[in-house]
C-alpha cells in the first residue's frame, strides 16, 4: 500500500483539510493508501510515496528521490484529483 504524506507549514490546518480530500478523493478512485499530515520540518525525516502540498511548501523537500506533487491549489478538488490519478 503506497504511504501519501500531506505537508503544509506547521502540519495543523490545511494539511489536515488536504488529508481528508485525499481519503475522500480515493475512496472515489477506488483506491487505498496510508494518508497522513505532517509539518516541513518532520516531512523531511518521513518516508512516503508522495509528498503532496502546495508549491511553496513542498519545494523545500526536493532531493531528487522524492516524489513530490506540488499543488497551486490546495483546496482546489479537482487539481487534487488530477494529481493523486497521475501519481498513483
Amino acid at each position: 500500500m503506497k504511504k501519501v504524506l500531506i505537508v503544509c507549514g506547521n502540519g495543523l490546518g490545511s494539511s489536515m483539510i488536504v488529508e481528508m480530500n485525499v481519503k475522500a478523493a480515493l475512496k472515489e478512485m477506488g483506491k487505498e493508501a496510508d494518508v497522513s499530515h505532517t509539518d516541513l520540518t518532520t516531512a523531511k525525516t518521513e518516508q512516503a510515496d508522495i509528498f503532496l502540498g502546495s508549491e511553496d511548501i513542498v519545494e523545500n523537500l526536493e532531493d531528487g528521490k522524492k516524489n513530490i506533487v506540488k499543488l497551486k491549489n490546495l483546496m482546489d478538488k479537482n487539481e487534487l484529483r488530477d494529481a493523486l490519478e497521475q501519481n498513483m
